[in-house]
């Protein structure tokens, strides 16, 4: 058996090749937000484990199962490893006061922790970017959300499908769970042991239900849609009438209820057939009510958060290629005098913006070259003793057919920055 440490199941090192691809979706999320006026917010990993007891629900499969938790020896406070970026947005949005002047659109990006059955898709550390407008109540910031989203899609090269639903307000709700609960008591032969569990507790997620046995039974289910007050109707109404106006094609699912509690009126998923069995990329909705739920001055707000490593596997389905950053020059010398100047070299083309790996370790010239042409720069820089008493270099192109050239360094510093070679 081999003493190496692996790393922990569901949680996944990101190499190199990786990690560019990252960097240059992360790069095209970040102008993305900065065009629809979303600022950044960092928060902490860990939480108090009660934030996500109150916000997402005690009755939810993320905390009665997935949760990563544990008792800090420290103090005996409980904590856990966020599953979700919301509550923690919203927990810090009320410790620092940040609505005392208005409405704020926040945006936060980083990794999330579920103890789930690890599957393609599926990971215990996973990562989202998250969106959330604060402090703004009507269906037209619902629709700006969504229409972000078909804006990104179309960047992405990607077609998700849009499905949606209104889970209405408190009372709409009140007067469906209770249908719900005489339904479901009807037919209790058919419920599996979760649903049975939560029947009288949390009967709305019955509708969650991924168990093939349990769909019928669901999909004849009394309607949320059917108890909404005329003011979520008109809510509801007014968003697809602007996702229409702005060319959203959406689909109304009505056993649409999203996993946890603190949604209200709006949900919507983007969801995709081209995952197998992982299909939705993005989801959110409105939650009117979670300001105050964790104790902060009542506030309207709406969100949502995608999954990184599901839109980047739909990303290489589709084929669209995502432009990875690759050195300007790579720096290949040899003599002592010829080191000296690479030294110099390289500090010059830092200090004009340009990326330049110097070559390390030694080795003749066709090695270094063999290392140039494998790191993925465009030019090779070569500097030999007699380019180092001229002050020069040689630029050989190491893309293309072009020759290679011996100039001054200003000159090659120019060259290389206008791509005039």
């Amino acid at each position: 058996m081999s003493n190496n440490i692996q790393s922990v199941r569901g949680m996944n090192d990101c190499l190199p090749d990786a990690a560019d691809t990252w960097q240059a979706f992360e790069a095209i999320v970040c102008d993305w937000l900065r065009r629809y006026g979303y600022r950044e917010m960092r928060t902490p990993i860990l939480e108090h484990t009660g934030l996500f007891k109150r916000a997402i629900g005690e009755v939810t499969d993320i905390v009665e199962k997935e949760m990563y938790t544990f008792v800090d020896e420290l103090n005996g406070e409980s904590l856990a490893l966020r599953p979700e970026g919301t509550a923690s947005s919203v927990r810090a949005v009320i410790q620092h006061n940040l609505l005392y002047d208005g409405g704020k659109r926040l945006w936060y990006a980083g990794p999330m922790f579920r103890h789930e059955r690890p599957q393609k898709g599926r990971y215990r550390q996973f990562h989202q970017v998250g969106v959330e407008a604060l402090g703004f109540a009507g269906p037209d910031t619902d629709a700006e959300l969504i229409v972000m989203c078909a804006d990104l899609w179309r960047t992405l090269g990607i077609n998700p499908t849009l499905q949606l639903n209104t889970l209405g307000d408190y009372e709409s709700r009140q007067r469906h769970r209770q249908k719900l609960v005489a339904y479901f008591e009807a037919h209790q032969d058919v419920l599996d042991e979760d649903s049975k569990r939560r029947l009288h507790s949390n009967p709305l997620r019955i509708l969650d239900s991924k168990n093939p046995a349990m769909q019928a039974l669901n999909d004849a289910a009394p309607q949320l849609m059917d108890e909404l007050d005329d003011e979520a109707r008109a809510h509801f109404d007014a968003l697809q009438a602007l996702l229409r106006a702005n060319g959203i094609a959406y689909e109304i699912n009505p056993r649409l209820v999203r996993g946890l509690d603190y949604y209200n009126r709006t949900v919507f998923e983007w969801v995709t057939d081209q995952l197998g069995a992982q299909g939705t990329v993005c989801a959110g909705g409105r939650y009117d009510g979670l300001i105050a739920q964790l104790g902060g001055k009542p506030a309207p707000a709406a969100g949502f958060a995608m999954g990184i490593e599901r839109l980047l596997a739909l990303m290489e389905v589709a084929g669209t290629p995502l432009a990875t950053p690759v050195p300007d020059a790579y720096i290949v010398h040899a003599g002592d005098a010829a080191e000296a100047f690479a030294w110099q070299a390289a500090s010059a083309l830092r200090a004009a913006g340009l990326a330049a790996v110097l070559h390390c370790g030694g080795g003749s010239f066709k090695s270094q070259m063999k290392k140039a042409d494998a790191s993925r720069a465009r030019y090779a820089v070569i500097i030999g003793d007699d380019e180092a008493a001229a002050q020069q270099v040689t630029l050989k192109p190491l893309r293309g057919t072009a020759e290679q050239t011996r100039v001054e360094l200003a000159l090659a510093i120019d060259s290389l920055k206008n791509a005039t070679i």
